[in-house]
């Protein structure tokens, strides 16, 4: 650089840092204002406390997924969901047979609530097998409806997961999980399961 440009260069210097000055309270000022308009944050622990209790379920369960398939096995058993350890989280004992398939399925999931992020995060056991799969399903419910998502791998392929819950408070709740191949462009749901609050 000649000595004439370097002299330019020097010369423009307050007039840039006075610039910079300048654009420093508006920006404290946006910030400010961020905060001052940013929703309270949600506590989400009770998200779950419909669930609590027994019920009756009632299952349709599609074996045989992304393959085109319309073939629903269904199922009829019951469901237990207990506080665990005196915190929000829970876990669910599900058990239902298909008399006609001549199957049995067995299910724990553990629900444990994330105060920092504001999400649940669900975990199937595999008591049987004493495995702990992953990754957690996780999301969180606006209103009656939540949504959970995980990323793993089905036959050789990596899918997106979702479960949806819907409720109406504590008589009745359904939920279903779907796989998608391509991204969540679509869905395919496998897996619809209807719960009816056990008469006391």
């Amino acid at each position: 650089m000649t000595l004439p440009a370097i002299a330019r260069c020097l010369t423009a210097l307050p007039l840039i840092a006075a610039s910079v000055l300048l654009l420093v309270p508006d920006a404290q000022a946006q910030t400010a204002s961020t905060s001052t308009n940013a929703a309270p944050q949600r506590d989400g622990s009770h998200d779950f406390d419909f669930l609590l209790g027994d019920w009756k379920v009632h299952l349709r369960r599609l074996p045989d997924r992304l393959v085109g398939s319309t073939t629903w096995i269904t199922y009829d058993g019951s469901a237990r969901v207990r506080k665990f350890l005196g915190s929000s989280a829970n876990l669910e004992e599900f058990e239902v047979v298909s008399a006609a398939a001549n199957l049995h399925i067995k299910a724990q999931t553990l629900r444990l609530y994330n105060p920092a992020s504001q999400q649940w995060s669900l975990y199937l056991l595999d008591v049987d097998n004493g495995l702990l799969p992953m990754p957690a399903t996780v999301g969180q419910f606006t209103d009656d409806r939540g949504e959970f998502f995980d990323h793993e791998e089905y036959r050789g392929r990596m899918i997106l997961v979702r479960y949806v819950w819907v409720h109406d408070g504590r008589a009745s709740a359904t939920m279903e999980q779907s796989f998608s191949d391509n991204g969540g462009k679509t869905w395919e749901v496998n897996w619809i399961c209807e719960m009816v609050r056990e008469a006391r």
